[in-house]
């Protein structure tokens, strides 16, 4: 007794490997998202970090 749905497609083109691949792309999609808002969240926080907390007023 055998299960029909238990053997590979014979096109080779199987939705769980088109999902793998999916879901691969998306997350490193996401991972490239945030490192790059940690890296601009670290470089606002160097400018605040820069910037005079007490900027004397100029006319």
């Amino acid at each position: 007794m055998s299960d029909t749905n238990d053997k590979p497609e014979k096109n080779g083109s199987s939705w769980t490997g088109k999902a793998a691949l999916a879901g691969a792309a998306i997350g490193s999609a996401a991972i490239a998202a945030a490192l790059l808002y940690a890296s601009r969240r670290k470089e606002r926080a160097e400018q605040e970090r820069k910037a005079p907390k007490d900027a004397p007023e100029t006319d």
